[in-house]
């Protein structure tokens, strides 16, 4: 059993012994020390659709208004409904309660600040010291929050992404699009039907009982994508959409059953914003160049920043970023809010189809290809990672052929081809993220460095 206590929030799995999985008291702990932290009088809380959700919200709602707190308990929501409901709201901070892609014996905490954004790498530090450090002080009797239920956000979200500049409704409503949607039994099944209609799209969905009982594994990569991938290949679909039980990252799926690439999500979507505004992009270290030569096509300027969405916002507020994200079919657009959204990234998708009049697979050909192979290592307690990245990086940094970024883990760049080493936020493994013209270079570039990593150990 595993608890992760990092800058972005707390994760584990449910059950077992405190201080080694997610559980009430860690729960309590956790939650007082953000709400002694945030400080104000009023959170947002909303959850993902897994089984543990209703017990954590249960502990995070009480352990807030026994400090105090006013909760506007917005119920199931995705991430990006929750990080605009703490701004419509006027809150003081949000929490949302999923584990984003991790199976469903996992959940966590994550935390928001008055903007609806992740708290900083310095505000989260300071966050699991006072959890560390448990000097907490209630509210006495007469100063309990109150709690309020509000579901009207996810109408409010869906009407936010239908105001936006260029979604263009009428196109999308002209092509008559019909898609296969799979929501992995979570709160995309709850929302998106009500986007598809607003945007007059026939859709069938799969999975869309939001039981949290997952009918896969819930990470939206091709090898756990193959039901609806025949489903897609029986042809009647123009789209195939994947989303992960928060519903902050994107997968499309081509009207002939090929997967468009995740990597390509954030590439698509910016391509289609820089062909209409003049800007920069950012995404993290582990995301595919066709992002930076897209931008160069436009004119722009990409720039990388290390892996974790408040990274990648923080970049993307330096260089006035119009467009960013993470290769993961993270879509950052800032016109919406500076989080990402997978319900902007299908509008936005959709309205480039549509004013192109092209297939999915022909808007796919469009775009540089390269092929990303996405390993891992997994950790034992004894695994010094750290000096293991120092050795790698040692190793490439007299190889003239070689640029290293320390960044974030190690990043090693090659004129055609680069390989990204960091350990994980959300689990015990090193990421070994590898990137060429074609998959098997790709591969054979990671195996090669994970190989590096074996005989250190």
């Amino acid at each position: 059993m595993t608890l992760i206590k990092s800058i972005s929030g707390i994760r584990g799995t449910i059950g077992g012994r405190t201080g080694d999985t997610l559980n009430p008291l860690d729960i309590v702990k956790f939650t007082t020390a953000y709400a002694q932290f945030i400080g104000g009088k009023k959170i947002v809380v909303g959850r993902d659709g897994r089984i543990s959700g209703l017990m954590v919200r249960n502990v995070v709602v009480g352990t807030l208004m026994g400090m105090g707190y006013d909760v506007i308990d917005i119920g199931y929501a995705t991430t990006p409904t929750t990080e605009l409901a703490v701004r419509m709201a006027g809150a003081d901070g949000g929490i949302i309660i999923t584990a984003s892609h991790n199976p469903r014996q996992w959940n966590a905490l994550k935390l928001l600040n008055s903007e609806g954004e992740f708290l900083t790498a310095a505000d989260g530090a300071e966050v699991l010291r006072m959890a560390e450090a448990e000097d907490f002080n209630y509210a006495e009797v007469d100063h309990l929050g109150k709690l309020t239920i509000d579901d009207s956000f996810n109408q409010r979200h869906i009407d936010s992404v239908l105001a936006l500049r260029l979604v263009d409704v009428d196109a999308i409503k002209a092509r008559k699009f019909r898609v296969c949607v799979d929501t992995i039994n979570s709160v995309g099944g709850i929302i998106l039907p009500d986007l598809f209609k607003a945007l007059g799209v026939d859709y069938e969905i799969l999975n869309g009982e939001c039981t949290g009982d997952f009918a896969h594994n819930p990470e939206p990569l091709e090898k756990n994508l193959q039901g609806i991938m025949d489903k897609m290949k029986q042809g009647g679909f123009d789209l195939g959409i994947v989303v992960d039980p928060d519903v902050d990252r994107l997968a499309f799926i081509s009207e002939n059953g090929t997967m468009f690439g995740e990597e390509y999500t954030l590439v698509s979507v910016a391509d289609y914003v820089l062909s209409h505004t003049v800007g920069n992009t950012v995404s993290n270290l582990s995301s595919t160049r066709a992002l930076r030569d897209v931008t160069e096509k436009h004119g722009g300027k990409y720039t990388a920043a290390a892996v974790g969405e408040v990274n990648v916002t923080t970049k993307m507020k330096e260089v006035g970023a119009v467009i960013g994200g993470e290769g993961n079919g993270g879509v950052i657009y800032p016109e919406s809010h500076y989080g990402r959204d997978a319900l902007v990234g299908i509008a936005l998708f959709l309205s480039s189809l549509a004013q192109k009049g092209c297939k999915v697979s022909e808007l796919r050909a469009t775009f540089p290809e390269y092929q990303i192979a996405k390993n891992r290592i997994d950790l034992t307690p004894e695994t010094d990672v750290d000096a293991i990245l120092v050795k790698v990086k040692e190793m490439f940094a007299k190889d003239a052929t070689a640029q290293v970024n320390d960044i974030d883990g190690v990043k090693i760049d090659f004129p055609d081809r680069w390989v990204h080493l960091r350990k994980s936020n959300t689990e015990p493994i090193i990421r070994v993220y590898s990137e060429a013209q074609t998959m098997e270079q790709a591969d054979e570039l990671g195996k090669q460095l994970m190989q590096v990593v074996y005989d250190m150990q």
